[in-house]
């Protein structure tokens, strides 16, 4: 059969297992539902147990998925309006799920460890949701900015929709840019600079645009303020309703679901580095510039942000048509499993800084490293 039949026969295998991702906005839902089945206290951790050991074992069981989808069928899958909505319901069921785990951590008897439990089950869900508004965030029509926007509210994470865009993509993997991590540096340390100057960039990207609009930082424009109003708007009215009981349990889910975005920021670029060029300007950001990952299962839960490599290569792309490079650096699991390796720093480096130095066969000085230890690094 030749090529051009064989691309007309194809099909999207995966099309509608990208919902998968949607019913993850139902992680607190399932703990609360799996404690009432089993009477275990333990389900109370149902989203953490689901995410870090249920899906790290399918991806194991099920392996890779390195086939990349046709190119002449591209701009078919990216017009069909299907693999929109299948994000679009996703935010919705956020909200659903939330409202529903924020009135039984305000309204239950909970011991401590079974109301923590709740909180960081559903600061699981609102983690992947914060990579619902980066699919969302990516996009120019104006009701997806706006659904980007309440993805983030649960978080209070609303300035990612600012700097990721059009701070990060821009000095993605570069010392400038504080979401990418350096060759040496923990993601302990990572976490207070990334946390701090990620703020810090998104306030100073809206006030460039505004000021170029002749309109104050503080016009009620500003992307920034509007994110973080709705996050107001959400905890306030939650607050109101079920009372001071509940602002622990925002708290820890929030804390819990940016540091889920932080540290896959960590692990998507950690050592990779852009050169400069003979014009002080860094090169264009090529798929060697970001780690991949094909797990199977990880990608269907997460949009395919996995194919991280494609994704910064080529931002404007649809996660249903992201493509697979053989030249791009291959991370030994899924996000699930190395996020659990980069919480553990000496496990971490012993698993990723020998693929960094590989990734440029021993030419250390082409790599992003944190500074206190470039020289030491470098020379040996």
């Amino acid at each position: 059969m030749n090529t051009a039949a064989m691309n007309t026969e194809w099909r999207d295998t995966r099309r509608y297992w990208w919902l998968l991702s949607t019913l993850t906005m139902l992680l607190p839902v399932g703990a609360v539902q799996m404690v009432q089945l089993t009477g275990w206290p333990v389900m109370w951790w149902f989203g953490f147990l689901f995410v870090f050991g249920v899906i790290p074992l399918f991806d194991v069981i099920l392996g890779e998925e390195t086939a990349n989808p046709p190119e002449d069928r591209v701009s078919e899958l990216e017009n069909d309006r299907y693999y929109r909505y299948a994000v679009y319901i996703s935010v919705p069921m956020l909200y659903g799920a939330f409202v529903y785990a924020a009135w039984v951590a305000g309204t239950w008897a909970l011991p401590w460890y079974s109301y923590l439990g709740l909180a960081i089950s559903t600061g699981c869900a609102t983690g992947i949701a914060i990579n619902t508004g980066h699919e969302l965030g990516h996009k120019n029509d104006r009701l997806e900015k706006w659904l980007a926007k309440l993805a983030l509210a649960p978080v209070f994470y609303g300035h990612f929709f600012v700097e990721h865009n059009r701070g990060h993509h821009v000095r993605v993997s570069t010392p400038e840019d504080p979401a990418s991590s350096r060759f040496g540096e923990t993601f302990w340390e990572f976490l207070p600079r990334t946390v701090l100057g990620s703020l810090k960039s998104a306030w100073h990207l809206e006030k460039q645009r505004l000021e170029r609009q002749g309109k104050s930082v503080w016009h009620w424009r500003n992307d920034n303020l509007q994110a973080w109003g709705l996050s107001v708007l959400l905890w306030g009215a939650l607050i109101v309703w079920l009372g001071w009981a509940v602002l622990p349990f925002l708290i820890i889910q929030s804390l819990f679901g940016f540091q889920l975005l932080e540290v896959v920021n960590y692990l998507e670029h950690y050592g990779l580095l852009r050169q400069k060029k003979e014009n002080g300007r860094y090169e264009r950001c090529r798929p060697e510039h970001s780690w991949n990952s094909n797990r199977r299962v990880t990608n269907i839960f997460l949009y395919q942000l996995q194919r991280h490599s494609d994704h910064h290569a080529y931002p404007t792309r649809s996660y249903q048509a992201l493509r697979h490079f053989d030249e791009s650096p291959q991370l030994p699991g899924g996000y699930a499993s190395m996020i659990v390796l980069a919480w553990i720093p000496p496990l971490w480096f012993r698993v990723m800084d020998h693929r960094v130095v590989a990734h440029y066969d021993g030419d250390m000085s082409r790599a992003n490293i944190k500074p206190s230890i470039r020289d030491q690094v470098i020379a040996q």
